[in-house]
């Protein structure tokens, strides 16, 4: 029998399923004896701050793996303390005379509840995060160990419902063949968490539980999203051999990874790093990489209660600026909204969010905290060579409102006798809009840097983050190879530098694209450096020019996608 999924992390696994159940036990509907109440409620504060600590523990165990998805914890522990669940389950014990567990789970349940029925994607699917949480409070209330991946004996294939980011902390990567799971998309945490530790996966198989047994033979491929159930000896052996094939293939990559970023015939192609934070795990690739081509600022905002002030945001990118020296850090303002929100202001429902207050335009909403995120920027700029790059550019009025603003801080900063480094103003091109004009656009600033993700979003009116949609999201659309194109041409007739920094850009499909499209600056992240300076040494500018003129040409995301398939294999 054949299963059918979506592969996320690719690759190929052969062994026996271990089914992984996190189901808890649901607890009775019960209340306390007059005068009890109160045992009950510190017994439910002992155990958020029991919550607070293992959250902690789960989330370094992440960082050691990947900085960036270790965010995913803070997010669990902003719920823990969420204002509303604790005004309600205190009420419901206190006044109703509730049991802990059932407060706990009642309440959870509402607001899980609520979630799920919301028309927003991004905040139905949130519904999973309060689930993760409530599941790990009530295992604390009943003295119950953590059910972590990390206790595996033998390497297996997990089959499970869905693997929530509690359970897949502190993961064992060396004994998880591949991870398969009823629920969850190409955004789901457990798509997340498989592409950290390198772990074959493929989710959203309906009815998987009703098919595998636990101990059975199942052969997986990630690429396909298909898994086979009891494999004939033919197929394991032809598995077997795929993933030792993608094995080598991966030390192979590695050798790259500390060698110049040059083309076949000797051009030079800049390789900078996507960061979203000052942490030193993130701050090691700055050896192997010539710039940061993107800072994400907003995730030093995300996952906690109160904004950070102008001290702590110069603290953090001074220090990225001092580890990189001369070579320019892209820091891109804070980019809020769509799928990022942070809990420290209150902001309004939106229908439609990536098409809402976001970026740029949040910043011109809440202009104290722009000119705070401003002067730090400004303060910090002494000690490198900083690059501020605006978010969410729509119009030429966006950019003028922009600069009037930075030139207002600027000045007052001079005013105040504050040193401030020479500092570059840019753009991000992820509104088609701003890449059509991009000759106008590239007048009034100093870069430009292509937001790939957000630019084939709007491109193909497909939501990024809606599983219902991703058919639609097609990040080989012509129109999109054209924007950047058109984009890159005109920057480069302006004599300003334009690079790109979404998924496009460290994709070893599209990169020979770019390349013959004009681009000489990438920015990735640090696990996908290796493999672009790979293809970026096995290929010529005149075979990239090659390339892109064909590409330029093709009228459908698949001819696109069948054509770079068999040119790069």
């Amino acid at each position: 029998m054949i299963l059918q999924g979506k592969g996320t992390a690719q690759g190929f696994a052969v062994g026996r399923i271990y089914v992984y159940n996190e189901k808890f036990n649901i607890p009775a509907e019960s209340t306390v004896a007059v005068g009890k109440e109160q045992a009950q409620l510190d017994r439910y504060y002992s155990i958020k701050k029991e919550a607070l600590n293992e959250l902690d523990k789960f989330k370094n165990s992440m960082m050691n793996v990947d900085p960036l998805k270790a965010g995913i914890f803070d997010a669990h522990k902003e719920i823990v303390e969420d204002i509303i669940i604790n005004e309600e389950i205190p009420a419901r014990i206190l006044n109703e005379h509730w049991a802990g567990d059932w407060a706990i789970y009642h309440v959870y349940e509402t607001v899980i509840g609520v979630l799920k029925k919301t028309a927003d994607s991004l905040i139905a699917e949130r519904a999973a995060d309060f689930d993760d949480v409530r599941a790990m409070l009530l295992r604390l209330w009943y003295g119950q160990k953590s059910s972590s991946l990390s206790d595996l004996k033998e390497p297996c294939v997990i089959a499970a419902r869905e693997i929530k980011p509690s359970g897949a902390a502190g993961i064992n990567s060396g004994k998880v063949l591949a991870i398969i799971t009823e629920e969850g998309g190409v955004t789901s945490h457990a798509a997340i968490i498989a592409k950290s530790f390198g772990i074959p996966a493929v989710l959203g198989i309906e009815g998987l539980l009703n098919h595998v047994k636990q101990g059975q033979y199942v052969a997986v491929d990630a690429k396909e999203g298909s898994v086979i159930i009891d494999p004939e000896e033919e197929i394991i052996k032809s598995y077997r051999k795929k993933s030792g094939d993608l094995s080598r293939d991966k030390k192979d990559v590695e050798v790259f990874l500390k060698k110049e970023g040059k083309t076949a015939c000797g051009e030079k192609i800049d390789i900078g790093l996507n960061i979203a934070s000052s942490n030193d795990e993130e701050l090691d690739a700055q050896s192997y990489t010539d710039s940061v081509g993107l800072f994400r600022t907003e995730f030093i905002f995300l996952g906690r209660d109160t904004l950070p002030s102008e001290e702590e945001q110069f603290n953090s990118y001074s220090k990225v600026l001092k580890k990189f020296g001369k070579r320019p850090v892209i820091l891109r303002v804070l980019d809020i909204g769509g799928d990022k929100k942070i809990s420290s202001i209150e902001q309004d429902k939106e229908d439609n969010s990536f098409l809402g207050n976001r970026g740029i335009r949040f910043c011109f909403s809440y202009p104290d905290i722009f000119t705070t995120q401003l002067r730090a920027a400004f303060r910090a700029s002494i000690y490198g060579n900083l690059w501020i790059m605006l978010p969410m550019i729509s119009s030429l009025d966006d950019i003028k409102k922009a600069k009037e603003i930075i030139a207002e801080t600027k000045n007052k900063l001079i005013k105040e006798n504050v040193k401030i480094g020479d500092v570059k103003i840019g753009i991000m091109i992820e509104v088609p809009g701003i890449a059509l004009i991009a000759g106008l656009a590239a007048k009034e600033v100093d870069f430009a840097s292509i937001g790939s993700n957000d630019l084939c979003q709007y491109v193909c009116a497909a939501d990024r983050m809606n599983a219902k949609v991703e058919d639609y999201y097609q990040s080989y659309h012509p129109a999109v190879f054209k924007l950047i194109k058109e984009s890159v041409s005109a920057f480069k007739k302006a004599e300003k530098p334009i690079s790109i920094c979404g998924e496009m850009g460290s994709d070893p499909l599209a990169v020979p694209v770019l390349i013959g499209c004009g681009l000489r600056k990438f920015s990735m992240g640090s696990a996908s450096v290796a493999a672009v300076k790979k293809v970026i040494a096995g290929i010529t500018i005149a075979q990239a020019e090659e390339i892109a003129e064909k590409v330029l040409e093709m009228p459908t995301a698949s001819e696109i996608e069948n054509f770079l398939n068999s040119y790069m294999c």
